[in-house]
């Protein structure tokens, strides 16, 4: 069968590595590169490290508004699609990308698999989940990454085609945790020592658009305990350059572009804790066993919550520094997400798929 995968940005590359090279196994795989992570630092460098197969497609579409964006991707997956007539298509998590695959796809009648379907945060004013929900709708295969995204998908109605397989971004992180511990130099580069450090992230829109909470991350960051690590995206740096943040930022923190997969990963594992708005690296702490403090007032993964190995503090100053005072991580950390086999489970639902219709 010939599989169009469908990616656009780092997490989604992430997911790919791990994903790609099983289903090569069992199918042949057309790969796609929307062009929504341009930047060398957000792209070219995840398929290096992570030995991602080159794409097969370039479609250099970045930049604009969410719907412009969607629109432009629209029309080139159309045309490729078109082009090459993949039997499925194959799209990851909740970006633009993501959305404009399941839709180019569902339009010309071919079917979807939605790698980490039924992922819910109920904030309808984040792009990502309208573009999670919107992706389930037109898909009709569905790999979960937890039995809570399983329910949050029979809750819509979806119960056909639903299989729980873990998460792939835990096969990877596993994996390779080794090898950035033996690779990676991020720690000497950052000057920084194990435990004795944060890292911060901070992408959202909901976090970087708005003047004023942007300017409560930047005041955060002046009253964190420990000295911290923020690589910053360059859509971050954009918006902080604007509002005239940015100087401010670098006089508190360590701030560095963006990191490759290998340096976070390694920086993720020794820190004390991780800041963060994403929902990707909610889930990483957690498999590193960091404690994460969330800067959101919703989160699509509840079970780091439930567990006590995150906490949502939106951009309260004082329910995060509360949060990062904790005294030590919860005792337990039961497994997940999968074990790292949620790759070889997707690629053996699709071959059993394949042969079954």
């Amino acid at each position: 069968m010939l599989i169009a995968t469908v990616v656009g940005n780092r997490p989604q590359f992430v997911k790919a590595a791990a994903v790609s090279s099983k289903l090569r196994q069992a199918h042949q795989e057309l790969l796609v590169h929307t062009g929504q992570h341009y930047d060398d630092q957000l792209s070219r460098i995840f398929f290096d490290e992570l030995g991602i197969p080159a794409p097969d497609r370039q479609l250099d579409v970045h930049g604009g508004t969410n719907s412009e964006q969607t629109a432009r991707m629209l029309a080139a997956l159309a045309t490729v699609f078109a082009e090459v007539a993949p039997e499925r298509v194959l799209v990851y998590g909740d970006t633009n990308s993501t959305l404009a695959g399941a839709l180019a796809a569902a339009q010309m009648r071919i079917p979807v698999a939605h790698v980490e379907a039924g992922m819910r945060s109920f904030d309808r004013a984040m792009p990502e989940e309208l573009n999670r929900v919107l992706a389930d709708h037109a898909s009709d295969l569905f790999f979960c990454s937890t039995s809570t995204a399983v329910d949050n998908l029979a809750a819509e109605g979806i119960r056909d085609n639903v299989h729980l397989v873990g998460d792939v971004m835990a096969d990877l992180a596993l994996s390779f945790l080794p090898v950035a511990e033996e690779r990676s130099m991020a720690l000497e580069d950052n000057d920084v020592q194990p435990g004795e450090y944060l890292l911060m992230t901070v992408h959202r829109a909901g976090n970087v658009d708005v003047h004023e909470r942007l300017e409560r991350v930047v005041e955060l960051a002046e009253q964190l305990p420990l000295p911290a690590v923020f690589p910053v995206h360059p859509r971050t740096r954009a918006r902080l350059r604007a509002a005239g943040l940015e100087e401010r930022l670098e006089a508190t923190v360590r701030v560095t572009q963006p990191l490759g997969y290998l340096d976070f990963l390694k920086l993720a594992n020794h820190a004390r804790a991780l800041v963060t708005d994403s929902g990707g690296v909610q889930k990483e702490a957690y498999l590193l066993g960091t404690p994460c403090v969330t800067l959101r007032d919703t989160t699509e993964w509840v079970e780091t919550i439930e567990l006590g190995w995150n906490r949502l503090v939106d951009l309260e100053v004082d329910a995060a520094l509360d949060a990062l005072a904790r005294p030590s991580p919860p005792a337990e950390r039961p497994e997940l997400y999968g074990g790292g086999h949620a790759a070889e489970r997707i690629r053996d639902v699709l071959a059993a798929y394949t042969h079954t219709r």
